[in-house]
Order: C-alpha cells, then structure tokens, then sequence
C-alpha cells in the first residue's frame, strides 16, 4: 500500500525534503525520491534542478554511502542501514502526486493517523497545505 502526497501550493521542494524527513523517522514505510522516479512532472523536475526530459528515466544506482550523504547535505542524520530500506524499489509513477510513502505492510488506521501528524508537523514550518490518498 502507498499513502500518496499531493502538495498544494509553494514551496512544492521545500515540502519534499519536509517529507523525506518524515519517511527517514518511520521505519515501517519507504518513499520515492525524485531521483529514482519516474513521471515527474515537469514543473516538478525544473523546481528541484532536473531537466524535464531526465525525470522520465529512473536512476537504478544508488547505494547506501551516497544516500546518507545526501541527506547529511540536508541537514539530516540517517544510517546507513537505514538507507538500505528507505527507497522503494516500485518504480511507481506519481502521477499527479508529489510524493508516496510505501508501506512495508498493510497499515492500520492509528499508523495512519500518526502519518497524517507528522506530516502535519514537518509541513507546517514550511507552509505547504496537501492532500493525501491511501491505497494499493
């Protein structure tokens, strides 16, 4: 199951990273990353540097050394073990998503719930309101 991210309004970057902090914090979902995926949209792929035309390829290599890295350039502290498990491996397309959060298994309604609070919490610094769609 995937718990699908659409942000309303700017800052639609500021709000991923927002959301990649949340993910990192949870170890029963993965996420995308915007690196690895396919079917950015294109306004999507400019506002986080990419051209249009390379958001349509997903990137298949990464390791755990490069993606702690990564987020150690943004401010975040993750292990190495976590990196391991924190990318989904679906190749899901988002769509008119900007972001999933994969679940290892099926979630009930309190871990449901306990997402929507983090989320909350991580995107009310950044002022981003969203919608989110949970399903298979």
């Amino acid at each position: 199951m995937r718990s699908y991210i659409k942000l309303l309004g700017p800052p639609i970057l500021e709000g991923i990273k927002a959301l990649e902090k949340v993910a990192i914090d949870m170890p029963e979902v993965c996420m995308m990353h915007r690196a690895f995926v396919k079917g950015l949209s294109p306004h999507i792929a400019r506002d986080i540097g990419l051209e249009p035309q390379s958001a349509r390829v997903r990137v298949h290599s990464y390791d755990s050394a490069g993606l702690v890295e990564y987020f150690r350039s943004s401010g975040v502290f993750v292990t190495e073990e976590r990196c391991e498990s924190i990318i989904s491996e679906s190749g899901q397309a988002l769509g008119e998503y900007d972001f999933f959060f994969e679940w290892h298994e099926k979630p009930n309604t309190t871990q449901l719930g306990d997402l929507i609070v983090k989320i909350d919490e991580a995107l009310a610094d950044v002022g981003c309101l969203y919608s989110v769609n949970t399903k298979n």
